[in-house]
Order: structure tokens, then C-alpha cells, then sequence
């Protein structure tokens, strides 16, 4: 028996909180025509059961988590078609000093010393911004004395 595409969203967000462009372009994979899916995710919204704004701030500690800088969680939750407005409040809320956690990612990837010449400094500062910190933060992180460390 084929599931509907209310019960195959459903089963989706009991792994883990989608996005509502998410949801719908798995559904889509996976043979549900546009009317259905629009029809589903309306009614799982309403019921409370699919939330960009719970998917937003899900993601953004995850990603926090894992050593990304704000500029990256933006891209990525845009990419994921979730609302300007919505990624903004989810990372004012998440009270994070991105300044300290560009320097401990640079810390715990290249370790506690100075870089030795300016390629090797070029590299670090490639790598925190890969990670989408902004060119404050990057600058900063390297100011950090072994007091505030």
C-alpha cells in the first residue's frame, strides 16, 4: 500500500526537522504531483509538526557545533529555503560569540602557535573563511593572546 504524502513527510521529520523546500522536493522525488505536496505540507504546518523557524534553529546550533561561522549557516539555511528573516533570528538567538569560536576552530585545526610566515597565515585564514567566518573574525582570531585562550 503507497503511502500519501502527508504520511511519507511524516516519516521524513520523525528522523530528523526538515525544511518545508526540503520536504518538498523529497516528496517530489518521490512521485507525489505539486498539488499533494503544497495540500500536505500546508496541513503539517498548521498541525505544528514542520516549522522553518524550528528547522532554522536546529540547524544553526548543529552547525555551531560542528565549527561554522554565521556567514556559512546563513548560505546553507538559504540555500535550504528558509526565509531571510527567520536565519537572522535564529542566529541572534543562538548567543554566540563568533569571534571566540573562529579562534578555537583555528586553535584546535592549526593548534595554539602563530602561523610561521604568511602562507602559512593565508592557509588559516582560507580555512576560516571555507568555514564562513567573516573577515573581522578571521582577523581577530589571530590576535588572540595566550591569556584569553
Amino acid at each position: 500500500m503507497k503511502k500519501t504524502a502527508s504520511e511519507q513527510a511524516v516519516s521524513y521529520l520523525a528522523r530528523r526537522e526538515h525544511s518545508a523546500l526540503e520536504l518538498s522536493r523529497k516528496l517530489k522525488k518521490s512521485g507525489f504531483d505539486e498539488f499533494e505536496i503544497e495540500d500536505s505540507l500546508a496541513k503539517l504546518q498548521q498541525a505544528g509538526l514542520q516549522s522553518d523557524r524550528r528547522y532554522a534553529e536546529s540547524f544553526v546550533n548543529s552547525r555551531i557545533n560542528r565549527g561554522y561561522g554565521s556567514v556559512r549557516i546563513r548560505m546553507e539555511l538559504k540555500e535550504r529555503g528558509v526565509a531571510s528573516d527567520i536565519i537572522t533570528d535564529s542566529l541572534q538567538q543562538a548567543e554566540i560569540d563568533w569571534f571566540a569560536l573562529a579562534a578555537e576552530v583555528r586553535s584546535k585545526r592549526f593548534g595554539e602557535h602563530d602561523p610561521e610566515d604568511f602562507k602559512d597565515r593565508a592557509k588559516q585564514q582560507r580555512f576560516l573563511q571555507y568555514r564562513g567566518f567573516t573577515h573581522d573574525e578571521i582577523t581577530e582570531s589571530f590576535n588572540v593572546t595566550d591569556d584569553e585562550k
